[in-house]
């Protein structure tokens, strides 16, 4: 296709302005595309690098009108995004929304997720949609204690996940989800994958396999290549190969040009799908640093419809999440930053919010070298560096 640039260039509308809208401003402006969020948080952390913010609800619509009235595409950084106005925009303006507002919607119920995943062949983990306590009770003996129960809507970051030992939690647990809910059977995981998969205008792409290790549900650490530790008795390219397979199929059940995080379990060498974002994830922010094209730029090319960039890593490469380590809100001041600056291959991105929160994403250290394993623990050395705690000597 014919890509033509001019100044100012084309602008695309995104709906949030979080850290994901922030990293897409800053990938868009090398390729000469302008980007305009809508977010609700005045200065909201995208506002620094994007050509201008609109403030409203993710489902303001007229924020949104005005969002499609002066953008040549909109996409999405979260799921809290409204389907049926994003819909109602497009049929009105002829505004692109990508990825379609349909796969938002299937996204954003884990339930419908499930079963249209399911329905499709795709491995996924046992689940059942549960609404009482007593639901919860005949799932947990169906399936085997323990079990983990979601929240079917709104969940992210641990919020809206239970796990549940036994029965006699049952009525707990449906009260902390407080609301619709699904529950799975406990997957006995050796590690959890991820695929930044990506759907152009007429191809498909997926970045290479990455290890994901998460505490207490929140994504800490990345590592690609994956390590392959001793309890798994397939090798990586055969892991490797059924993740893509798995990935693959994903894709081809969705609708609308974007990028994809492809959460996934491995167990012995199987593979089976957790869960999907439509959008940029935390799991891919490593290809800033080590891939030839960044997971924020292929979003980019490929919601405008241009041709993908290459998805080949560079090197090993570790990312591990600045988290606030607070016990209560507070300004958000970062101290040891002068460590990771100093230290050879490690980079620092800061997401610019104002409040810290116990265990909020704050920003992530990167460091990229040649043993994935080695390289884990000196990227947990380097991050230890900076902390939120203003005490600390």
């Amino acid at each position: 296709m014919s890509v033509q640039l001019t100044s100012p260039g084309p602008t695309l509308g995104v709906v949030g302005g979080g850290q994901l809208g922030r990293m897409l401003g800053e990938a868009a402006g090398p390729l000469g595309v302008e980007v305009v969020v809508l977010d609700p948080t005045p200065d909201c952390p995208a506002a620094p690098v994007v050509t201008d913010q609109i403030v409203g609800g993710f489902d303001d619509p007229e924020g949104l009108r005005e969002l499609a009235d002066r953008a040549d595409v909109l996409t999405f950084e979260i799921e809290l995004a409204d389907p049926e106005l994003l819909e109602t925009v497009n049929e009105e303006t002829s505004v692109p929304v990508e990825p379609s507002p349909a796969t938002l919607r299937t996204i954003q119920d884990k339930l419908v997720q499930k079963r249209t995943l399911a329905e499709a062949g795709i491995p996924v983990p046992d689940f059942r949609a549960v609404d009482t306590p007593e639901d919860l009770r005949a799932a947990g003996e169906e399936f085997g204690w323990p079990v983990m129960l979601k929240a079917r809507r709104g969940g992210y970051d641990g919020r809206g996940n239970v796990a549940v030992d036994g029965p006699e939690d049952a009525d707990d647990a449906m009260a902390a989800i407080g609301g619709d809910a699904m529950v799975e059977t406990f997957v006995p995981f050796d590690r959890e994958l991820s695929v930044i998969g990506v759907k152009g205008e007429d191809t498909t792409d997926a970045f290479p396999v990455t290890e994901t290790i998460h505490e207490q549900e929140i994504l800490r650490e990345t590592v690609s290549p994956p390590r392959i530790g001793p309890e798994t008795t397939a090798d990586r390219s055969e892991i490797e190969a059924r993740a893509y397979e798995v990935a693959s199929d994903v894709l081809a059940r969705m609708e609308g040009r974007g990028v994809y995080g492809i959460e996934l379990f491995e167990i012995d060498g199987r593979i089976l799908l957790n869960e999907i974002a439509p959008r940029p994830h935390n799991s891919g922010h490593w290809t800033i640093e080590g891939a030839v094209t960044s997971q924020f730029e292929q979003h980019v090319r490929a919601v405008m419809g241009w041709p993908l960039g290459s998805t080949e890593r560079r090197c090993p490469t570790v990312t591990s999440n600045v988290l606030g380590n607070v016990s209560e809100p507070q300004p958000a001041e970062l101290t040891g930053v002068e460590t990771v600056l100093d230290e050879p291959g490690a980079s620092l991105h800061w997401y610019g919010k104002r409040e810290v929160r116990p265990l909020r994403k704050m920003g992530h250290v990167t460091t990229v070298g040649d043993d994935p394993d080695a390289l884990l623990e000196h990227t947990r050395d380097v991050r230890a560096a900076v902390s939120f705690d203003t005490d600390r000597t």
